[in-house]
């Protein structure tokens, strides 16, 4: 059985494999008592990370692997990345590359030997050249970002292994909304690719103003006249880093070899829609266990006080509207980064994440992007559609959606919602009420 072999893994997979597989940087150091206080908060009931069952893609593909159902041929030069990437529907388009010293595989990667990542609307794929493990880390709809490896030998049959805990120590946090999450950092790397932390990191997401993005990252792409940290090397002596030699880059020949890889690109629009995609996850997985640790907290108290089962006390209902809130947000994109020029890619991945979309009468899709003065067209993300979303707990899930219903209708104003022009608002509502039914019924 695929969960048995997962318990009983070699203890050398016990490191976190994927330390960023959606991220460019790790602190290195850490206050063991602090980790320990963060696990503590999800290993046990109501949420038990460690112990409960998964069906996250990863862990069906496992599945199907286990059985014979699937076969995962090995590639000379890849390894299992190609069978990988097609049975997890992973395009290469999303390809991005990382050269920060900064995974358990540090020690292979630098900038003449980036690391690539991979990504879908559930999981993220982390690739090293001549690594021992491919990384994976997969969104369940219960318990939310999970950690896996798969060795890359030809040698044996394809096995999943799955992280027990160690990749936490990085990917538990408030940069991950303390919940196991993803990240994607920006760092000051120097030209070994190591991260020179005294000069400082940055989490981003679609919030992050680009001139702190993309620090250890290749990107190709245009950008216009704004400028980001990627495809440049710190020198500390200097104390600065140079944005203008390597801006509007349109192909990465002058700076690294891309023969090793799938894809010559990094496509800086693949690149926005990851740091949007990550904390979004974050946000949900963070809804999903407040709410859970809140009926838990009220089932508790309603024993002890001879109360009904399904009572919510006034401050399990409080926690939970705090977490519609923070999922609401981070649907309306709030406070998102406003472009000042247009933005457009090298690859394909744009026009194949826009065919993923699920579309109206009028054609209309919530992955349309614009990218002339924001990321998508019409702002409210498509993650909307997500089986994470679908999984909230009901509580709150349905309390998403009627916040959403309120402020679309226009029966709820706020200025925090005010980068919403009455016709964004239309299009949203007029595309939610055809294509996701559970927002038509509220």
């Amino acid at each position: 059985m695929f969960r048995q072999r997962i318990t009983n893994h070699n203890d050398r997979h016990r490191v976190c494999t994927l330390t960023l597989a959606v991220t460019a940087a790790l602190v290195l150091v850490l206050v063991p008592a602090a980790v320990e206080a963060q696990r503590d908060d999800y290993s046990g009931p109501p949420i038990n990370y460690m112990k409960a069952e998964v069906n996250d893609p990863v862990a069906k593909l496992a599945r199907r692997v286990e059985t014979g159902k699937v076969e995962l041929p090995y590639d000379e030069r890849q390894g299992y990345l190609p069978a990988v990437l097609k049975a997890l529907d992973i395009p290469v388009s999303s390809q991005t590359l990382v050269f920060s010293k900064t995974s358990m595989q540090r020690s292979r990667i630098s900038p003449r030997r980036p690391r690539a990542i991979y990504f879908n609307d559930d999981v993220y794929v982390g690739f090293v050249q001549n690594g021992g493990v491919i990384e994976f880390a997969a969104t369940d709809a219960k318990q939310g970002a999970t950690f896996y490896t798969l060795e890359q030998s030809p040698d044996t049959k394809p096995e999943f292994v799955r992280d027990r805990g160690q990749c936490l120590t990085c990917h538990s946090s408030s940069r991950t909304q303390n919940v196991p999450g993803y990240l994607i950092r920006s760092v000051f790397p120097n030209a070994s690719g190591m991260p020179e932390f005294g000069s400082g990191t940055f989490t981003t997401d679609h919030a992050s103003p680009l001139k702190e993005r993309w620090g250890g990252w290749y990107v190709t792409g245009t950008h216009g006249d704004m400028r980001h940290m990627g495809n440049a090397i710190f020198k500390k002596r200097e104390g600065e880093l140079d944005r203008e030699t390597h801006a509007n880059l349109k192909s990465l020949d002058d700076l690294v070899s891309t023969a090793s890889y799938p894809s010559p690109h990094s496509d800086i629009v693949a690149l926005m829609v990851m740091e949007h995609q990550t904390q979004m996850h974050n946000a949900i997985a963070w809804a999903n266990y407040e709410t859970r640790r809140a009926i838990h907290q009220s089932e508790i108290m309603n024993e002890a006080l001879d109360r009904p089962k399904e009572h919510l006390s006034e401050s399990s209902q409080r926690r939970i509207d705090r977490a519609a809130d923070r999922v609401f947000e981070y649907l309306l994109m709030c406070d998102e980064f406003t472009l000042t020029s247009p933005v457009q890619g090298t690859s394909c991945f744009a026009e194949e994440f826009q065919r993923r979309g699920v579309r109206d009468s009028q054609g209309r899709s919530l992955r349309d992007f614009d990218l002339e003065i924001r990321m998508f067209r019409y702002p409210c993300s498509y993650l909307i559609y997500s089986d994470a979303f679908d999984g909230l707990p009901e509580q709150v899930r349905s309390l998403v959606l009627v916040k959403l219903k309120a402020i679309l209708t226009g029966r709820v104003g706020s200025d925090d919602y005010r980068h919403l022009s009455p016709i964004d608002r239309k299009n949203i509502l007029e595309i939610l009420n055809e294509t996701k039914p559970a927002f038509t019924a509220t």
